[in-house]
């Protein structure tokens, strides 16, 4: 899927990584999972690329703890998390459908935040998160050919990674379009906060997405 010269940039991106990377997909023989197989050939041949990033697979109902245990509920998700020794530390950081199209930009940043252990958020966002006391969710619904998707995605990853609270999920609206159509997707990215609590379409800025959750915070 991938070819020489992006295996090459991703090579040399990868090789400044300071922490291993576990890498949990989740597939499923029970329930419709169209680019299961497309997905886990991605995750393999981006693994191979960095001796830091460890694929482990697991299936849905086979696995059914460990996806309860990661609030995976349907096929495929990849979880990105890191690793303190044999423990899996979950950064809340999830794709509901392959990474692919623009959102491989996705998958590589987070991998590169996860074994960087920086979320890359300036301190006034750092420092409202630091005030997140209940459980934040996002949906961020996106295609693989929109180009501007892939930074709602990346800022709602961040916030993850800066909180355990947080959790925040990549959707693949053409995969998922139930979860979609609950959620009155018609345009991406679109990003569901706490499962309809508030919405935000387009790619935003940073410090309009942390003015909004501030918002929100302040209603609950």
């Amino acid at each position: 899927m991938l070819n020489q010269d992006i295996r090459k940039q991703i090579k040399d991106l990868f090789a400044d990584l300071k922490a291993p990377v576990a890498v949990l997909f989740f597939g499923s023989k029970v329930q419709s999972c169209d680019y299961c197989k497309e997905t886990v050939q991605l995750l393999e041949e981006v693994s191979e690329l960095s001796d830091l990033i460890e694929l482990k697979q697991y299936d849905l109902e086979e696995n059914a703890e460990l996806a309860k245990q990661f609030s995976v509920d349907k096929a495929p998700v990849v979880v990105l998390a890191g690793k303190n020794g044999d423990e899996i530390v979950d950064y809340g950081v999830r794709f509901a459908g392959i990474p692919a199209g623009h959102e491989f930009t996705s998958l590589i940043q987070g991998l590169l935040m996860v074994a960087n252990s920086d979320s890359g958020l300036d301190d006034k966002t750092k420092a409202m998160l630091a005030k997140v006391t209940e459980p934040l969710h996002f949906y961020v619904f996106v295609t693989p050919t929109c180009p501007y998707c892939p930074q709602a995605v990346i800022l709602a990853h961040r916030m993850a990674f800066e909180n355990p609270l947080v959790q925040a999920e990549m959707v693949e609206a053409m995969e998922f379009p139930e979860l979609s159509n609950q959620f009155g997707v018609s345009g991406v990215p679109h990003t569901v906060i706490n499962f309809g609590a508030d919405e935000v379409v387009g790619a935003v800025p940073e410090a309009h997405m942390r003015e909004r959750l501030t918002k929100l915070m302040q209603s609950a």
